[in-house]
C-alpha cells in the first residue's frame, strides 16, 4: 500500500465523530477512510483530562494498526485534552483535530452566541482563552451538557430521550436574543434540527465541519498524500472498541440516515 492509497483514520469517544466522517468523506470523494469510535468508553466529555489522553492514545494505536496516513480527532473533548500529546508522540503522523467553531461564528458577525459542549471542553483553559477573547464585543453563553452526548449515542431509538434531555438543558438560554449556535461535541450536530427547533426565531449553527475539511485537505496536498486518481473502489471501514454487531451496524446507519431514520 503506496502512502496516497493508505486510509484516513477518523475517531471519536463513540458515534458522534461519524457527523464529522459525512462531511470529511464529502469533500475527499477519493480517499478511503477507517473510523473508529471508542464507545465502550464514552463520553470523554465527562472524564478527567488525563482519562481522556490514555484512551486516545489506546485509539490511535489502534488507527496505526491500519496504516493510516493521517489521523482526525473528531471529538472537540480530545482534541482540547489530548491533541498536542499525539502529535507529539507521533511525530511523523499528521493530525488534525475539531474545535468549537467560536471564531467562525464571530467572524461571520454574530453577537449572541451559544456554545453547547461537554462539561470538560467547556472547562478546558483552551475554550477559556477563546471565551475571553472574544467576550468584549460578544455576548457567549457557554452551556456545559452532561448527558447528551450519552443519549446521542442510542441513535433514532433514542430520539424521545434526547429530545427531553434537550428540552431540559435548554430551558434557561432559549429565551435569550441567541442568533448562532456553535455545536462543540460532534454528537450534537446529529441533533441540530432538535436544537434549533428549540428557538422561535431563526439561529445559524456552526460545526466547524468545513474548515477541518479544508485543513485536511491542505496538509494532505503539502505532504504529497492526498489521492487524487478516480477511486472506484472506495472503502469506509467502522471498528468500535464496543466491538458487537448492533453496535457496528448503529454506526454504519448513522452514517448513511443520522438520526433520521
Amino acid at each position: 500500500m503506496s502512502k496516497q492509497t493508505a486510509p484516513i483514520g477518523v475517531f471519536d469517544s463513540g458515534v458522534g465523530g461519524i457527523s464529522t466522517l459525512r462531511t470529511l468523506a464529502q469533500a475527499l470523494p477519493n480517499e478511503n477512510f477507517i473510523f473508529y469510535g471508542d464507545s465502550a468508553n464514552a463520553p470523554y466529555g465527562e472524564k478527567s483530562s488525563e482519562q481522556v489522553c490514555v484512551l486516545a492514545s489506546q485509539v490511535l494505536d489502534q488507527l496505526k494498526h491500519h496504516q493510516v496516513k493521517a489521523v482526525v480527532i473528531a471529538c472537540n473533548t480530545a482534541t482540547s485534552a489530548a491533541k498536542q500529546q499525539l502529535m507529539v508522540a507521533n511525530p511523523d503522523l499528521p493530525i488534525l483535530g475539531i474545535e468549537p467553531a467560536l471564531k467562525q461564528a464571530v467572524d461571520a458577525g454574530r453577537h449572541h452566541i451559544l456554545v453547547m459542549a461537554t462539561p470538560l471542553t467547556i472547562s478546558l483553559p483552551k475554550y477559556q482563552a477563546q471565551v475571553e477573547k472574544f467576550q468584549a464585543t460578544t455576548q457567549i453563553y457557554s452551556l456545559p451538557c452532561p448527558g447528551l452526548a450519552d443519549t446521542i449515542e442510542l441513535g433514532h431509538a433514542g430520539l424521545p430521550r434526547i429530545q427531553a434531555l434537550i428540552d431540559q438543558l435548554m430551558a434557561d438560554v432559549k429565551t435569550q436574543p441567541i442568533d448562532a449556535v456553535v455545536l462543540g461535541c460532534t454528537h450534537y450536530p446529529f441533533a441540530a434540527d432538535l436544537i434549533a427547533a428549540e428557538f422561535d426565531h431563526p439561529v445559524q449553527i456552526y460545526t466547524g465541519y468545513e474548515g477541518l475539511a479544508k485543513n485536511l485537505v491542505r496538509h494532505l496536498t503539502d505532504q504529497d498524500l492526498l489521492r487524487t486518481a478516480p477511486n472506484t473502489d472506495r472503502q469506509i471501514d467502522f471498528y468500535s472498541s464496543r466491538n458487537t454487531p448492533e453496535e457496528l451496524a448503529l454506526y454504519r446507519h448513522l452514517y448513511r440516515y443520522g438520526l433520521d431514520q
